[in-house]
Parts: C-alpha cells; structure tokens; sequence
C-alpha cells in the first residue's frame, strides 16, 4: 500500500471516528441550565473539542493500525469475505 493511499484511508477513518466520538460526555445548554439567548437548548454547553479531537486521533490510530496489520499479512482475503456472506454458493 503507498503512502497516499494509507494517507487517505486513515484520513477516512478519523473523520468517520471523529462522529463517533463527538457525543461523548456532551451536556445540552437546557440540562446545564445555561441556555444562550437565541441558541438551541440542545447545544452543547461545552464541546470540549480539543480532548474529542486526541481522542478522535488516538481511535483511529489504533483502528488504522488494526487494518494495516490485517491487509500486511493477509489476515482476511477475498475468499473469506465472499463465504461470510454467503456470495458464493
């Protein structure tokens, strides 16, 4: 695999991570009872957006690392994939 292409899919995959990760610990502005004028009380009251951000870094990385170990050795071929879902009779 080249480099831009590892590039592109772990790039795939922290965006994808990075929704996952996003609600965690996340508390609205009407359960804070902060509520800003003219925002939506079910706003984060604060996002906390640098730690999601590691943590969205980190999960990937080892999500990634994961798959690249998968594709290196040839943990799961076309085959296997093919037979789990019934494509071959």
């Amino acid at each position: 695999m080249s480099w831009t292409t590892a590039a592109a899919i772990y790039f795939i995959i922290w965006w994808v991570t990075l929704f996952a990760v996003l609600p965690w610990g996340v508390r609205s502005q009407a359960e804070s009872g902060e509520v800003v004028p003219g925002s939506d009380p079910g706003a984060p009251a604060l996002p906390h957006l640098r730690g999601k951000l590691i943590w969205t870094t980190i999960v990937s990385s080892l999500i990634f690392a994961l798959a690249a170990v998968v594709y290196a050795y040839r943990l799961v071929t076309l085959d296997d994939l093919t037979t789990l879902f019934g494509l071959l009779p």
